[in-house]
């Protein structure tokens, strides 16, 4: 079985000697530029912070949405992507990115050498891999487990007078079958934070709340038993314990 890890402190695992990481929405900060927000872009920032979790990893795994914008891209997305994968690819032997939702023509901001698998997902080993906004293949089914992004989860933490803070957490759990579209499925999910900070995230232990990706659904995973756990490894314990209502509406979710 494929060791998996997460790394401490850090929204990134390891599986094997490949560095997994998702959700780096580069360009966000035009994004916020637009809104009246003027902040200094943290791409380099992310990039020091990959290599610095890479330990002996000598491959990266890029679960998707490398770019904010969708569709069309911006200044900033054509000026600091291709720049940031030519410093990944002098680190690490191979840098695959799996396709995300926001990744269309992602090919053209890339160097040659970086690889992306489609939508579907990939596997290393025994783990499959993917974004999670599409149905996966049936050989990236096919595994002990199945890592997921696109939810960018977050844990609610609610006081006595009601204020409301996020962190964002690691949520695994179980599958739990789910009729016949697929001839087999994983043992078990792991949801990865995004990697990018100024995303936030989006809470999973919200009453009612929903989750985006055709997976994430209670007749696939079982929702209410899976784990919760903050970047520095604290178990906080099953979703269903955890579950907490907003005061007021939590906005879009991506």
């Amino acid at each position: 079985m494929t060791d998996i890890q997460p790394v401490y402190g850090t929204p990134a695992l390891t599986v094997g000697d490949t560095l997994v990481i998702a959700d780096l929405h580069i360009g966000v900060e035009a994004h916020l530029g637009s809104k009246g927000f003027h902040i200094t872009s943290r791409t380099k920032d992310m990039c020091d912070a990959i290599l610095e979790a890479a330990g002996d990893c000598r491959h990266l795994a890029v679960l998707g949405d490398v770019k904010n914008s969708v569709p069309g891209s911006t200044k900033q997305e054509y000026r600091e992507i291709p720049d940031f994968f030519i410093s990944l690819t002098e680190v690490f032997n191979t840098v695959t990115i799996v396709r995300g939702n926001h990744d269309t023509g992602i090919e053209e901001f890339i160097p040659a050498e970086v690889k992306v698998a489609p939508a579907t997902g990939m596997k290393v080993g025994d783990v499959g891999m993917v974004h999670g906004h599409t149905w996966p293949s049936e050989a990236v089914m096919d595994c002990d487990t199945l890592i997921m992004a696109h939810n960018h989860p977050a844990v609610m933490f609610v006081d006595g007078v009601g204020k409301q803070t996020t962190e964002p957490c690691w949520m695994r759990g179980n599958f739990l079958g789910g009729g016949e579209r697929y001839v087999r499925y994983p043992r078990r999910f792991v949801m990865v934070p995004a990697f990018n900070r100024l995303l936030g995230g989006s809470p999973v232990n919200l009453k009612d709340g929903e989750f985006l990706g055709p997976l994430m659904a209670p007749e696939y995973v079982d929702l209410d038993g899976s784990d919760l756990y903050l970047l520095d490894g604290i178990h906080l314990g099953k979703r269903g314990d955890l579950l907490v209502k907003a005061r007021t509406a939590w906005g879009s979710r991506r």
